[in-house]
């Protein structure tokens, strides 16, 4: 009976001291999973404002086109009216 005894006590504060090593390895891993999720979203973050900026961008240099046609179609128009 007393093996029976010392061994339910031993599985009991075995099973206890599982438990708390459980614990301290999940907060642990939370901690973890936290800081690279932090991370992943400022890469994001720094992606969308690299495409916010590059459309920006394609945006002017599609205006600074149209500007160049219309300087050229006047240009051609005081040539045709020089030679003329």
């Amino acid at each position: 009976m007393d093996t029976i005894i010392s061994a339910c006590i031993s599985a009991g504060v075995t099973l206890f001291i599982c438990i708390i090593n459980n614990r301290g390895q999940q907060e642990k891993t939370r901690a973890l999973m936290e800081y690279k999720l932090d991370e992943l979203t400022k890469r994001v973050d720094k992606h969308n404002n690299t495409v916010e900026r590059t459309f920006h961008l394609e945006e002017q240099m599609g205006i600074q086109e149209e500007k160049m046609k219309v300087a050229n179609h006047r240009i051609e128009d005081l040539e045709k009216k020089v030679e003329s």
